[in-house]
């Protein structure tokens, strides 16, 4: 089974650039471009929130056709720029998303590896929440299939980075979701997002990862004062490749063009010179 992950698009409908910089629509493009041209197709693709910018710019029928473009399965979840009601309305065709309730979190059961993707949304506010409702949804799912392998994604990460600025907020919920990573093996990972950056960690005896932003990177600053920014790294996607021989295996591909595949070559020494007799 091959897993992609792409985060934090920033998508904006109103033809603005973001930080008067980034252009989010030609960024998207260019990561839906870099997902149809990997061989083999990834079985899946996990978005893991942020998938819009601002409230006004919020148009998640567009973001959805796009998506579909792929004919790739994409599995969404909302972060905290995303707003509930658009993503399940847009979406609601895709048949995953809870027709009702107040929490965009479900089960994925048809692959080898058992997607559950979970809601950290607080409305309203930057940071994320895993409240007692939540957690003892999650619980619940993981007890009934104790024995299968199992991803976990969701936006706001269980895990400070380091990073001063995105650390200020941490997740609400941490050490209860710590609890029940220790207590089911069965989970393989966390996939994250939020950060915008590829940082790993281990969180409960699980590795847990947040993913890149396709549109742009929060700065790698580790000072105690760091003040907030962000730079022009290159986007990229994390790929997931699972077999039961390798387990789960992580890869970063970049998207961007460099070139074609270049197969190596017998590299040669020159030969010396023959003496004339």
């Amino acid at each position: 089974m091959i897993i992609a992950q792409v985060s934090d698009f920033h998508h904006r409908t109103d033809g603005k650039l973001i930080k008067d910089v980034v252009d989010p629509v030609a960024c998207l493009e260019a990561a839906l471009d870099h997902l149809r041209g990997m061989s083999p197709t990834p079985d899946v693709v996990l978005v893991t929130g942020d998938v819009h910018n601002k409230a006004e710019d919020r148009d998640y029928d567009v973001l959805a056709r796009r998506l579909e473009s792929l004919d790739i399965p994409v599995y969404v979840i909302p972060g905290n720029h995303d707003c509930r009601e658009g993503m399940r309305q847009a979406f609601a065709s895709w048949g995953y998303l809870p027709e009702d309730g107040e929490f965009l979190q479900y089960v994925i059961d048809d692959y080898p590896v058992r997607l559950i993707g979970l809601d950290t949304v607080v409305p309203g506010n930057y940071t994320g929440e895993l409240c007692p409702e939540r957690l003892a949804w999650l619980e619940a799912r993981l007890a009934e299939a104790p024995d299968k392998p199992t991803l976990l994604f969701m936006h706001h990460p269980p895990f400070k980075t380091g990073v001063r600025y995105m650390d200020t907020k941490p997740l609400a919920g941490e050490e209860e979701l710590t609890g029940i990573l220790r207590r089911n093996p069965q989970i393989l990972r966390l996939l994250c997002g939020h950060v915008h950056r590829p940082v790993q960690a281990m969180v409960g005896g699980v590795p847990a990862s947040t993913a890149p932003s396709i549109a742009f990177q929060m700065t790698l600053d580790l000072h105690p004062e760091a003040p907030a920014s962000f730079i022009l790294e290159p986007a990229a996607c994390p790929v997931f490749y699972w077999s039961e021989e390798t387990g789960l295996v992580m890869h970063t591909s970049y998207i961007d063009d460099f070139g074609p595949k270049r197969r190596f070559v017998s590299e040669t020494r020159p030969r010396k010179p023959v003496d004339d007799p």
